[in-house]
């Protein structure tokens, strides 16, 4: 199972990320989860949120370079070293992690994944029965 991630290319300036998130504020968009991996120059915006079509327009009309990406997500034990023992079990299969980040939502502790392979993951996934995580579980 797959959940759909914003990424907004934004320049590494004062005050570009505020303006993104005034404009998911301005269309009662919802951030369920949030990264940013920044360079010198620019930086990726990364999030989850409850409405990725309207804020993916939302974006657009205000001239952000802006797309949708399937990613994964899974539900994890918030415990020491669960997070670890997922990654092994990708690594196992020789899965290359593009990139991940984690949060907590309620009571679950959802791991964002990014592969190198969706439909190799999915099969990790399903063999080792873990739990995805659906869009609709995040609203």
């Amino acid at each position: 199972m797959t959940i759909r991630q914003l990424s907004v290319f934004l320049e590494n300036k004062t005050g570009y990320l505020n303006q993104v998130l005034a404009v998911l504020a301005t269309n009662n968009i919802n951030i369920v989860a949030l990264t940013v991996a920044d360079t010198s120059d620019y930086g990726i915006l990364r999030a989850i949120v409850s409405d990725p079509e309207k804020a993916l327009n939302a974006l657009r009309a205000e001239q952000y370079s802006v797309r949708i990406h399937d990613i994964l997500s899974i539900e994890m034990d918030a415990a020491p070293g669960t997070m670890s023992h997922i990654l092994d079990l990708f690594t196992a299969a020789d899965i290359c992690i593009e990139y991940v980040y984690a949060f907590s939502f309620g009571s679950k502790s959802i791991l964002i994944l990014r592969t190198d392979n969706s439909e190799k993951s999915m099969a990790v996934i399903k063999k080792n029965n873990l739990k995805s995580i659906t869009e609709a579980e995040l609203k």
